[in-house]
């Protein structure tokens, strides 16, 4: 069955004391409420285990922000995912745009992530995504068809089910543009669909579709209203615990 899910990514941001305090924060509105939805972070990996203790009664997910195509060996800086199993988070984002775009990751990469995530029994949160210049050209069907085919379908159904999917329209983060909850509700039928074909609809009513196009308390509500849209993978909203915590209770108004 589909999860509504409200996942903070926090990016390279907060240092320890700062990240401790946001995570005390996180753990005091968790306790003080009860979210409809499930509520997962991703702070830089540093804190990993500082997370996964503060958070452990509060119910909240830890993931981390990247997890590295190899199992093991000398790659240095790299991050795998057994080691994630052995701090006990639940997961790791996989293909994030900024990762496509700053360390050039391919979707070949992403699936040889996910694959090793759920090898050790980890989520993995799985990002797509079209460019401005992708999107103008009306290229965005086709790219997303693209990077879910190459990232998802070598795996069996009872693999994919445990995938989490965030679209993230690249075109309107940070450039001007804005993407209307129609809009967003267009890609996410649409990678709904391109699942159904491969696996069959009862497969793709179980897999949890987020929307990453900045997601903010004053527009939670009509995003995640949308038939195909299950929550949010949040940036900078998810920086501030009152924000944050807006947009997690925008399930429940």
């Amino acid at each position: 069955m589909r999860k509504n899910i409200v996942a903070g990514n926090w990016k390279m941001n907060k240092d320890f004391f700062q990240a401790q305090q946001l995570l005390t924060q996180i753990l005091s509105y968790t306790r003080n409420s009860q979210p409809s939805c499930e509520v997962m972070v991703a702070p830089p990996a540093l804190y990993t285990s500082m997370a996964v203790d503060l958070l452990e009664t509060s119910g909240v997910k830890v993931l981390t922000q990247d997890v590295s195509a190899h199992q093991s060996g000398a790659f240095t800086g790299e991050i795998s995912a057994s080691m994630i199993k052995s701090l006990s988070a639940f997961g790791s984002l996989v293909g994030h745009s900024e990762r496509r775009q700053y360390h050039g990751e391919t979707d070949s990469h992403c699936n040889r992530k996910i694959k090793n995530l759920l090898e050790e029994g980890l989520t993995p949160i799985y990002c797509n995504g079209e460019t401005l210049e992708q999107r103008r050209s009306g290229q965005h069907f086709e790219i997303v068809k693209n990077q879910t085919e190459v990232a998802l379908f070598s795996l069996s159904a009872e693999e994919i089910v445990k995938v989490v999917i965030a679209y993230e329209p690249v075109w309107a983060i940070g450039t001007g543009e804005t993407a209307s909850p129609q809009q967003a509700q267009e890609i996410h039928k649409h990678i709904r669909t391109l699942i159904a074909s491969k696996y069959g609809d009862n497969v793709a009513q179980e897999i949890s579709i987020l929307y990453g196009g900045s997601v903010k308390p004053d527009n939670a509500k009509e995003i995640f209203s949308q038939e195909d849209i299950d929550g949010g993978l949040i940036g900078g909203a998810a920086l501030e615990v009152t924000d944050f915590a807006k947009i997690i209770e925008a399930f429940s108004s």
